[in-house]
């Protein structure tokens, strides 16, 4: 039957699976676990592999999905025609394999090989890369080493079973000679990099094949349509999202040839001689066409040439020019570019005929970082409880090379736990260590901890450990937070069914104290977002331009690593009322400014929400409180009598309190006191308890009858001696005022204080 070649999923990749769609195998009589012929007709290779049902979206398509390595056996490409066939696999009594030069392992492996390589199809000269659970030579899918197929028992291609004998050729693997369809200059017939090891790119991946591969493998269609085939692709986004490994993977799955230009190797001090260097580096493609050129940090060569202060670099960049759209015709050559400062470019390269589409590489979502974590842990030993989809979502704004190192650093923690049994002398390690490696959730976790993603390291704070549980009282408070913040996160699918768009952002206004950074705290906690945090002054700065530069700089990081909460602290000393600033050049009024064009600008803010705190909301620019900006205004207000209770009991949750401790009576007794107050005066009365008794005892006994110790009655009633109210009664109405004029967004009144008025 034929069948259309697709990639793997990245999770099965490397294990010799064909997934055959279900109504094709019932038309071949397949069952789950028997092998198949894979022939790539013609010229082409073959390919022996086990069947696997199909993923449920091939039904009916007659794909057969298989992966990079098959792929080259078969040498067949993505979207080819293969004729597949039931095999007859023989079971194989013996099999001798040669391992690398380079592995010094001691004891008995044998038996590690045959589990490895068990139900797989294998042949003499074939190299196949299995997983000992150890890094001694990392490729880009994992752990794995490639081990070659020196000799079968019978001959041909036959099945790795249980009681197949294994024994380790005295050969390294680098002597014996390759099988068909295996690279014999290198004598691995495993492409570096495979479209299975690109993980939450597909799309991204699909644009780049329709540009490339297309053109290359099928050039008469260009002809057919009369146009020419695209010329350059210009991947941009952040570093590490995997730009240049999609570039890699190109050139691998088309068999192209391929030229690496790196910046600063063709720049030199000698007229001419860059430009020269650039020409060899075309000219050397255009005799191994088909070929693709890689141009990785564009900016570094090709920067804006009105913005530049060297010659060679202008030079460079003409020399760039004519190579792309000269009057030579450059055949079937196509640059790729690479840059993550795509603004930096000059211009005239980002024009159709040059660099034809720009593709951008973002930072990936949930289903991308789970199938980023697929690729790296496919080779690694980890223990069954392991879930990624856990990890998947805790790692928001990490690309892929973030996820890459936590895979690397959970695997290092491993090895630390072992390390103590390894004898560091030897030259070669136990066999018998090297199996019992395994990799735990307790690695992964505390891999988690010290590694923070790349793209938001400069404004990156960790998400806080607050709860909505060490919020005490401010219970509306809280629920009209969950339902601005938390909801539209948690049910995107409600909201868009509702034609509801969320809120783009919150002010908490209310006195000092009363736990406004409190709350923005924790919803950022239970929402399971990034978290950026601008305290308000740190943005401000004496340059012109640079206050406003911070501010989008913020919210350009925000967009990128969405879903995102940004967090303004004291709001008000940035976007005080335009027209009242008398001293600060006007930088005040151009911040506002750019405040309002990024939270209602042309950009739409995707899945950002700013949380804004302030306790002069009445100094805040009135435009930037109108709908749609920051549309919902939040009175966090002094806390009533059973408010007091509940963050009491927030504070006294690990305290040791006597029985006589009344807390209900404290609460009563507390009028007007904030929260801050009530952690101060929890706090003050927890002291006069441990001063008590560190006067009383020795200190030699002072830690053996610590555990006796408990705050009374006594030490909260010298505690309310102490600690009194930070908010009194006119302070508290003119805040219900405020919120009274927020809540009727009505003009003020006769009677009412105008906008910015306080008492």
């Amino acid at each position: 039957m034929k069948l259309t070649v697709k990639p793997l999923k990245q999770k099965d990749a490397g294990r010799g699976l064909a997934a055959v769609d279900r109504d094709s195998m019932d038309e071949l009589a397949l069952e789950n676990g028997d092998y198949v012929v894979i022939d790539g007709q013609g010229d082409h290779g073959r390919a022996v592999a086990r069947v696997w049902p199909g993923y449920p979206e091939d039904d009916g398509d007659g794909v057969v999905r298989i992966d990079g390595r098959l792929r080259k056996e078969a040498d067949v490409g993505i979207d080819d025609q293969v004729t597949v066939e039931p095999a007859d696999i023989k079971p194989a009594g013996g099999v001798t394999v040669a391992l690398p030069q380079n592995l010094r392992v001691r004891g008995n492996i044998a038996p590690m090989v045959r589990d490895r390589l068990n139900g797989r199809p294998v042949t003499a000269g074939q190299t196949i890369p299995i997983s000992f659970g150890f890094g001694g030579m990392s490729t880009i899918s994992g752990q794995q080493i490639p081990v070659k197929i020196a000799e079968t028992e019978p001959s041909g291609t036959v099945v790795v079973s249980n009681d197949t004998e294994i024994q380790l050729s005295e050969r390294p693997a680098e002597e014996i000679a390759p099988g068909a369809g295996e690279a014999a200059e290198t004598g691995d017939p495993t492409p570096n990099v495979t479209y299975e090891d690109i993980g939450g790119l597909d799309g991204e991946l699909e644009q780049v094949r329709e540009m490339i591969e297309l053109p290359m493998r099928h050039p008469e269609l260009f002809q057919q349509l009369g146009i020419d085939p695209p010329k350059g692709v210009l991947l941009h986004g952040p570093p590490g999202t995997g730009k240049t490994l999609i570039a890699k993977a190109v050139a691998n799955e088309i068999d192209a040839h391929f030229e690496t230009i790196s910046g600063p190797e063709i720049m030199s001090k000698y007229y001419g001689e860059s430009e020269e260097k650039l020409r060899e580096v075309f000219d050397e493609a255009e005799e191994n066409a088909p070929a693709i050129v890689f141009v990785d940090e564009l900016d570094s060569i090709a920067p804006k040439r009105g913005e530049t202060q060297g010659d060679v670099e202008r030079r460079v960049v003409a020399q760039l020019l004519s190579l792309m759209d000269g009057l030579e015709d450059r055949g079937d050559v196509t640059v790729i570019a690479a840059t993550n400062r795509v603004d930096a470019i000059d211009p005239a390269l980002r024009r159709g005929g040059r660099f034809d589409r720009e593709i951008e590489i973002g930072v990936p979502d949930q289903d991308g970082r789970k199938e980023i974590l697929q690729v790296h842990t496919r080779g690694m030993p980890l223990v069954e409880d392991i879930d990624l989809d856990d990890y998947a979502e805790s790692t928001h704004g990490f690309v892929g090379a973030d996820i890459e190192s936590l895979a690397k650093e959970a695997a290092m923690n491993a090895l630390r736990r072992v390390r103590p049994d390894i004898d560091l002398e030897s030259d070669e390690i136990d066999a018998e260590l090297l199996e019992s490696i395994s990799i735990t959730e307790a690695d992964f976790k505390r891999a988690l901890n010290g590694i923070e993603p790349s793209a938001l390291r400069e404004v990156f704070v960790e998400v806080p450990d607050t709860t909505w549980a060490d919020v005490g009282g401010l219970t509306d408070t809280k629920e009209r937070l969950r339902e601005t913040i938390q909801w539209p996160l948690d049910y995107p699918d409600v909201f868009s069914e509702m034609d509801l768009q969320s809120a783009k952002g919150v002010l908490l206004y209310g006195p000092p104290g009363t736990g406004k950074t409190l709350l923005a705290k924790a919803v950022a906690n239970e929402a399971n977002s990034n978290f950026i945090s601008v305290k308000g002054p740190e943005l401000l700065n004496k340059y012109v331009g640079e206050s406003e530069k911070g501010v989008r700089e913020v919210f350009e990081k925000a967009r990128s690593n969405a879903p995102t909460v940004v967090f303004f602290d004291e709001i008000d000393a940035i976007a005080g009322q335009r027209g009242r600033a008398t001293s600060d050049s006007g930088v005040g009024e151009r911040v506002v400014s750019q405040l309002l064009t990024e939270l209602d600008g042309i950009e739409a803010l995707e899945d950002v929400v700013v949380v804004a705190t302030s306790n002069r909301p009445d100094l805040i620019d009135d435009a930037l409180l109108r709908p749609g900006r920051l549309d919902r205004h939040i009175h966090v207000p002094v806390p009533d009598a059973d408010a007091r209770r509940a963050i009491l009991d927030v504070h006294t949750r690990d305290k040791p309190l006597a029985d006589d401790v009344d807390l209900d009576v404290v609460a009563q007794r507390m009028d007007g006191f904030v929260g801050a107050d009530v952690e101060a005066l929890v706090r003050e009365a927890t002291m006069n308890a441990t001063r008590e008794f560190i006067n009383s005892v020795d200190p030699a006994d002072a830690s053996d009858s610590v555990g006796n110790v408990r705050v009374t009655m006594a030490h909260f009633e010298a505690a309310l001696g102490e600690v009194t109210a930070s908010v009194d009664a006119d302070v508290k109405e003119n805040y219900e005022e405020i919120e009274q004029r927020f809540n009727t967004a009505d003009t003020p009144t006769d009677d009412e204080p105008a906008s910015g008025a306080f008492r």
